[in-house]
């Protein structure tokens, strides 16, 4: 019966005082909504990462030429071409736990059909590559070994090439000039939408990898390799096989350096996620500091208000109130301050990342966790810095209380 008298009286003098209560509790609205704002776009972002690599395929290394720079400027992966087709062959035929193997080397070139042209990137890559890559055909068929083997000049299409060149005619079986030379579509793939960096990866043709090399860029190197590892625990052991066979063929003498790289996706996925989890935890601690801004506040004004209510204070002491009772009563202002001021928040909160989601182009992830412990935070925030004014009023004494004007 008691707690619920001291309920009414707090909020009462709540409402008494409307807008310094509005303005108090501006602090932990502001503090709860970016709380959950920011941590939604910090997990949005992990996410959208996260996607972008696996869409690369799962249990991945690649194979760079080039260095890894452990010797200064020269030799950055990438910089040399040291990696062939042959190269790709023997590690599929020599190097066990291996699933797929698939060379690339890439252009970018205008790609022409009647009166339209659209500049796109042209991958040359073998047809392993659709397993690596995780392709899906819309229409049509993926080229075949012949089609390598015979350097054909047939092409699949990503779903903006079609669109920009096609619109709504269907490409399979049309011809296309790539570098003033015809190409057949002979398939056009589904879209798989933008990467986490906003790059468009329907806006590709995929066509043969011998023909890539000789008849569209002119080159006998390839300038990757993907290579999907048959189980996640066999990655190291993979990758240890590779570089051992790469130098072998290469002939790199003990304690030269490689002129190639090999990338695990496996970690750079698990580093890219560790990045990510401390900028989430970086902004969710910058929004964070509000709150506490917002505790501030709130013990600001609750010292006021003792002030202001000091004679109050000392009649309900005289009556009888017990220490106890005048310190529940401001700890359950400053309380209710921050309880209200956090539902507010989480509201505005939850409803700024699906605004974010809608209209700036950007996935944000609201997390229940984010919610719960802004909201826990903000209650804290309010029985803390409500404890300081509480005990100040408690201690009144009723006599000087009765006496203050």
């Amino acid at each position: 019966m008691l707690f619920t008298e001291l309920l009414k009286m707090a909020w009462l003098s709540l409402t008494a005082n409307k807008l310094r209560t509005f303005l108090t509790m501006l602090g932990v609205i502001i503090g709860v909504t970016s709380v959950i704002a920011l941590v939604s776009i910090g997990m949005g972002l992990q996410k959208n990462m996260m996607e972008s690599f696996s869409r690369l395929g799962s249990n991945m290394l690649i194979i760079m030429p080039g260095s890894s720079n452990r010797g200064g400027p020269r030799g950055a992966a990438g910089s040399i071409t040291t990696l062939t087709y042959n190269d790709a062959e023997a590690i599929k035929e020599k190097i066990k736990d291996i699933s797929y193997v698939s060379p690339t080397v890439r252009t970018s070139t205008q790609v022409v059909y009647g009166h339209e042209n659209w500049n796109s990137s042209i991958t040359g890559v073998v047809p392993e590559y659709v397993a690596i890559q995780s392709l899906e055909l819309k229409s049509g068929l993926f080229f075949s070994e012949h089609d390598v083997d015979v350097r054909n000049r047939v092409a699949v299409i990503g779903a903006t090439v079609a669109a920009n060149l096609f619109a709504s005619v269907n490409p399979v079986g049309k011809k296309i000039r790539i570098g003033n030379a015809p190409y057949t579509v002979i398939g056009v793939l589904n879209s798989k939408g933008s990467s986490s960096g906003g790059q468009d990866q329907d806006d590709v043709v995929l066509i043969p990898l011998t023909t890539a090399q000789e008849r569209l860029i002119g080159v006998t190197y390839v300038q990757s390799i993907n290579v999907q590892v048959a189980a996640a625990d066999k990655m190291d052991e993979v990758q240890s096989n590779i570089e051992k066979l790469l130098r072998q063929r290469h002939r790199i003498r003990s304690g030269a350096e490689d002129d190639f790289n090999v990338r695990n996706l496996t970690s750079i996925m698990e580093t890219m996620s560790s990045m990510s989890t401390m900028i989430t935890l970086f902004l969710g601690a910058i929004a964070g500091i509000s709150l506490f801004v917002g505790g501030v506040g709130i013990m600001n004004i609750t010292l006021a208000s003792v002030t202001e209510r000091t004679r109050e204070i000392g009649i309900r002491k005289a009556i009888g109130a017990t220490y106890s009772n005048i310190m529940l009563q401001f700890l359950i202002e400053s309380t209710m301050i921050s309880v209200i001021g956090g539902i507010i928040g989480i509201v505005i909160g939850v409803g700024a990342a699906q605004l974010i989601t809608k209209f700036a182009n950007f996935n944000t992830v609201i997390s229940v966790q984010s919610i719960i412990i802004s909201f826990g935070f903000a209650l804290f925030v309010g029985v803390f810095f409500g404890l300081l004014p509480a005990r100040k009023a408690a201690r009144l004494d009723p006599i000087d209380a009765l006496r203050y004007e």
